[in-house]
């Protein structure tokens, strides 16, 4: 890990936290960076979250809660030769963040070209290098510092009552025109078996405020996943969290992004339904859902309830036995190195099957694979 990074790439952003802002019309960041990035903890949940480990995170604070989990790494090494990798602990998104409506752009892109003049400085970054992104689950609201206060929480939305067919949290995007956000909301609010959460201003429910979410999201058999202003959102995994199936309209929102934390068969633990755009929207999701067999419907939800601790980023002052976002993260990109050196040894081109076009990400399957 890069600990001799200047600080104005991590520590420096943490500490005028007051100008980082979540949008324009909410509060700055500083109350999020309390308990390693987890937030402030939630004391009073209504009885809908387990009696510990939750805490109001914030989706954007990763890069921090992630710096903090590799300090607490057991195979760390300051000695660069030896390390199979190199973190280097840049706050990216949260630099964006600082200059996000910055229109001078040699103001916001002036960090990133420190960082690249510091790092070709470095040893380690002399050589040629492949880019290829792997997404990492958003944070959630769930943090277990022990393996039990983790199964507690699988086994309690296994008992879940589930009045509800299907939910949608969000706010329509009347901007964006090709959006499908209007037309979920319309069948949602059409629909007895709905429950629609809405973020707008004025909503019927402070999308802030994880109790009033995660009740919903634990009343509901499938949590329908549009994209909003990205095709990823932080709602998916907040509703695996809460043992309800995700239901996905793109590929890019979950299936060719987290491909260490997800299973390859992507209908053993969500819904898919292509939809390019607004008009291609099916006159029915209820419908659809319906027909999904009780048999199948079990199934997938037990898949989802599984797929939790792949989730979550633990408590990083004491490490759970089973794997974490974190720990997977980790493995996976030790894996892409190893994959890489072995190419070299062969003789064959190390960017085959290491730097692929993310393409896929944005390309609409009428199929699941």
């Amino acid at each position: 890990m890069h600990d001799d990074l200047p600080e104005i790439f991590n520590s420096d952003l943490v500490k005028n936290c007051k100008f980082l802002t979540r949008g324009t019309d909410k509060p700055n960041l500083c109350i999020y960076f309390e308990n390693y990035g987890f937030g402030p903890e939630i004391e009073n949940s209504e009885g809908v979250l387990s009696n510990k480990s939750w805490f109001s995170t914030n989706q954007f604070l990763l890069e921090f809660i992630f710096h903090n989990e590799m300090k607490h790494y057991k195979c760390l090494t300051k000695v660069s030769s030896q390390a199979s990798a190199v973190y280097v602990p840049l706050y990216a998104g949260l630099d964006a963040s600082l200059h996000l409506w910055d229109s001078n752009f040699t103001v916001r892109d002036s960090s990133a070209k420190q960082l690249v003049s510091w790092l070709a400085r470095k040893p380690e970054w002399a050589k040629i290098s492949w880019n290829n992104d792997i997404a990492i689950p958003y944070p959630t609201n769930f943090h277990p510092a022990e393996d039990v206060d983790l199964v507690q929480w699988q086994s309690r939305m296994r008992k879940r009552e589930r009045p509800y067919l299907f939910t949608f949290a969000g706010a329509p995007r009347p901007d964006q025109q090709s959006s499908i956000r209007g037309k979920i909301i319309d069948q949602c609010v059409a629909s007895s078996r709905c429950k629609l959460i809405d973020c707008s201003l004025g909503g019927n429910i402070d999308c802030d405020n994880p109790s009033s979410v995660m009740r919903v999201f634990q009343s509901s058999v499938y949590c329908l996943q549009p994209g909003g202003d990205s095709y990823t959102r932080r709602s998916t995994f907040d509703s695996i969290l809460a043992g309800c199936i995700p239901v996905f309209f793109h590929p890019g929102a979950a299936y060719s992004q987290y491909l260490w934390n997800l299973p390859k068969n992507h209908s053993s633990y969500s819904v898919y339904i292509p939809v390019r755009v607004a008009d291609d929207m099916p006159r029915s999701i209820e419908e659809i859902l319906l027909g999904i067999s009780k048999e199948k419907e079990l199934a997938i939800r037990e898949a989802v309830i599984r797929l939790i601790p792949n989730l979550i980023y633990a408590d990083p002052r004491s490490r759970l036995e089973t794997e974490d976002a974190f720990d997977l993260a980790i493995k996976g990109i030790l894996e892409r190195i190893e994959d890489v050196k072995k190419s070299i040894r062969e003789g064959n081109d190390p960017s085959i099957g290491f730097a692929d076009e993310d393409s896929y990400k944005y390309t609409f399957h009428k199929k699941q694979e």
